[in-house]
């Protein structure tokens, strides 16, 4: 069996680690921050395996203009950071187009395909119990364009994947939900949908299956180094260890080790935000999206989260809670329970491509070296299936399918 390094122990790298472990292989982890909660560990904790839909399509431009005006709205790019956005916005535009909503949506749907069983997969090999149910899923809109916009969506969804969904008026859908206030034209439920506990127990969960058996190492990776015989992994502090492969899962701080590798990937922080309420003061039985403002509400273990939106900004920005604080507020339109205080505030960052499609292959002169990154909102749902096929890699099968998630698209 293999030596292999993993640069970064979020739940993608985690994940990987502990999915190389249980073949059989001598890992080392290298987390510079084992403790931290990432972007991972704030989610709604909701396996979105319906999302298939890119982020860039046609139909999003016509709701950008009004989501900008909204300092609290569902999407916001820090001025002084525009510049530095310009590549990946500009990669954005391109992608927007109904062929790559296409090519995408078969793209991912392949991953998602299989997403679930190889969380359960995951969860046999970590030792993970009862850590996932089926709860179903809703989506709320204020607007018939949204609504209709959706629905069509969902049809290209349930042609891929086969889920059921059926939309819902404005009165079934307080019957399915109690409680549920303010003013909207209608729903989509779709009973397929699934949910983890906690995010960040799962997290935990996998951190400690590798912690358990493997190295860990806190010094932050400063470059690869490869050469005929191995592939080293150069810590900041100068230190160096070899390894037969090295897996690249460090979220959007990938890109400065695919940088000096030689490569280019368009790489970005979409950061989010969200507020936990322990209690929880509001009981709903199955994640609750509000899409007209970029948010959703979602029952975890002990508690309510209520989070989402996109904030296009420096990864080392000073976090702005008053998103939070504006999604709080749109949610007491729903639901006017909702307390204004005693919610503990999150801000993560999630690693975005600008076609929304992670990058999850091998450096295309060096299959030594294998990528997986850029999940974006899907890094929980898409964790272990990212880590099945990263292992498949390094056994040295071939997935035709994942060409569109190879590096080579941005070279």
């Amino acid at each position: 069996m293999s030596r292999i390094g993993v640069v970064g122990g979020g739940i993608i790298g985690a994940s990987i680690a502990a999915w190389l472990i249980a073949d059989g292989h001598n890992v080392t982890l290298f987390e510079r921050d084992p403790d931290g909660q990432p972007a991972s560990a704030g989610n709604a904790g909701i396996l979105a395996l319906a999302e298939i839909a890119p982020l860039a399509r046609p139909g999003v431009f016509a709701q950008v203009p009004r989501w900008l005006l909204d300092p609290l709205g569902p999407l916001s790019l820090r001025l002084r950071d525009a510049p530095a956005f310009a590549p990946w916005l500009i990669g954005f535009l391109r992608a927007a187009n109904h062929a790559h909503g296409e090519h995408a949506a078969a793209a991912l749907a392949f991953l998602m395909a299989s997403a679930l069983a190889d969380h359960e997969e995951l969860a046999r090999r970590t030792g993970m119990v009862d850590h996932f149910r089926r709860t179903g899923s809703l989506s709320v809109f204020d607007t018939k364009a949204s609504l209709a916009s959706a629905e069509a969506e969902w049809v290209e969804t349930s042609r891929h994947l086969g889920f059921a969904f059926e939309k819902l008026t404005p009165a079934q859908t307080r019957a399915l939900v109690p409680g549920l206030a303010g003013d909207f034209v209608g729903a989509i439920h779709s009973p397929d949908g699934w949910m983890v506990t906690d995010p960040l127990d799962i997290l935990r969960a996998v951190q400690r299956r590798v912690a358990g058996n493997a190295p860990l190492e806190t010094a932050p990776v400063a470059t690869l180094r490869p050469s005929e015989g191995a592939v080293a992994v150069v810590a900041e502090s100068g230190r160096v260890e070899t390894f037969d492969q090295v897996v690249v899962a460090a979220g959007v701080w990938s890109r400065d080790l695919v940088k000096r590798l030689g490569l280019k990937v368009l790489l970005e922080s979409e950061r989010g935000y969200n507020t936990t309420f322990p209690g929880p003061p509001i009981r709903i039985a199955m994640p609750i999206t509000f899409a007209d403002h970029g948010f959703v509400a979602t029952p975890l273990k002990d508690s309510l989260r209520v989070g989402g939106a996109v904030e296009l900004a420096a990864i080392d920005a000073p976090p702005n809670f008053a998103r939070a604080r504006g999604m709080r507020t749109k949610m007491r339109r729903y639901f006017p329970d909702l307390p204004e205080t005693g919610g503990i505030e999150w801000m993560g960052r999630r690693p975005a491509t600008p076609d929304s499609l992670p990058v999850i292959g091998a450096h295309p002169r060096d299959p030594r070296i294998l990528f997986a990154f850029g999940h974006g909102f899907l890094g929980l749902t898409l964790a272990a299936t990212t880590a099945r096929h990263i292992a498949g890699l390094i056994a040295g099968r071939r997935e035709a399918r994942l060409a569109p998630f190879g590096i080579e698209r941005f070279q």
